[in-house]
């Protein structure tokens, strides 16, 4: 029998790079363990079905960090509307989508071209184009006081897609559909966390919330052997706010690094979403919950498109180490430190890897 082989994948943190050790056999399927299916409808139960429900979630946070959610209660008539407009503003000309072009805005949201991005710089350029939605008080329907808050520049964002119909009106029920869905998860990990139910309430009310749309364009049969091990749609990495809320298509790709450090496919299941935890949600829980790296490949000669939304905490909220995480055995292991800082200095650190001008 061959021994594994194994090599390592070089990530950027605050404190230098870290080395993450990686097998380097093909991927391979998931154990129902490594990323269950976990079945969201008890969110609306009584208070012992919300307690098993987060037992569940804290099982997967706790083991590879990521798992899918299904009864997540998006309906599937608006997840549909939403892919069809990210497939009709990637099939516009450059010049049409670079009327949004993430240069034009102080937030970096609109559109990011293909190889525009290096997530990784021991790898190869993202092989992806994205268009970004970020938060805005203006469409978040718990803001109360919305017209109170400073205009933003959205108005351009729009008037750059206004030629695609109801682009707008369904970006933003799709974005306000997911961060309805998140402020309620957040209070699952809360639980999960042997927290109340509410104890990030306080860090939700206008939080980090991006929405993105991404397309990874095929990749000609030509190019299947020689860039098998270079070109990513995008490279190995972490991500960097509390978790996220993943919609892919059929098209499989998506890679996740498994605690005995081997890939396995984080394959398309119909009905569900992929849950992952990110770098915050692991620091806040010391460690116990974890961030995982993945990646993503595009390896057929079609389009891949994918539906991420980030969600983080209120940009001035300083957090810390959760007190359930810590005892005399197990000091806090962070600092505590606003989530706005934390999510500057980590795009900071991003944008010291080499990207295409």
């Amino acid at each position: 029998m061959a021994q594994t082989q194994y090599t390592h994948v070089e990530l950027l943190t605050l404190n230098g790079p870290e080395f993450r050790r990686v097998s380097t056999a093909p991927p391979r399927p998931p154990t129902d363990d490594e990323i269950p299916v976990i079945d969201l409808h008890p969110i609306h139960g009584d208070q012992a079905a919300r307690a098993e429900l987060a037992a569940r979630v804290r099982a997967a946070a706790t083991n590879t960090g990521f798992f899918y959610i299904k009864n997540h209660g998006i309906p599937e008539q608006l997840i549909t509307e939403a892919l069809s407009q990210a497939e009709a503003f990637f099939s516009q000309s450059d010049s049409d989508k670079k009327q949004v072009s993430s240069s034009k805005f102080e937030s970096a949201m609109g559109y990011h071209g293909v190889g525009s991005t290096q997530i990784n710089r021991t790898e190869s350029q993202d092989r992806k184009e994205t268009f970004s939605l970020r938060y805005n008080p203006r469409m978040d329907p718990t803001i109360d006081d919305a017209a109170a808050w400073p205009e933003r520049d959205d108005a351009l964002l729009w008037e750059g897609t206004a030629h695609l119909p109801n682009f707008r009106e369904t970006t933003i029920a799709f974005w306000q559909a997911r961060l309805a869905l998140a402020r309620k998860i957040v209070r699952i990990f809360a639980l999960s966390l042997a927290l109340p139910e509410d104890y990030f309430d306080g860090v939700v009310t206008h939080p980090g919330a991006d929405g993105l749309y991404i397309h990874y364009p095929g990749t000609p049969d030509t190019e299947h052997d020689s860039q098998v091990d270079l070109d990513v749609g995008i490279g190995s990495h972490t991500d960097i706010q509390c978790f996220t809320l993943l919609w892919q298509d059929m098209s499989g790709g998506l890679q996740v690094l498994s605690a005995t450090d081997e890939w396995i496919d984080a394959r398309p299941i119909p009905g569900t979403l992929v849950v992952n935890i990110g770098d915050f949600l692991q620091r806040l829980s010391n460690n116990q919950f974890k961030s995982t790296v993945h990646r993503v490949y595009n390896r057929q000669s079609t389009s891949r498109y994918s539906m991420p939304f980030f969600l983080g905490f209120n940009p001035e909220s300083v957090c810390r180490v959760v007190p359930s995480c810590i005892d005399k055995d197990h000091p806090a292991l962070y600092e505590p430190i606003s989530c706005g800082k934390w999510h500057r200095d980590r795009l900071a650190l991003a944008h010291t890897t080499p990207v295409a001008v």
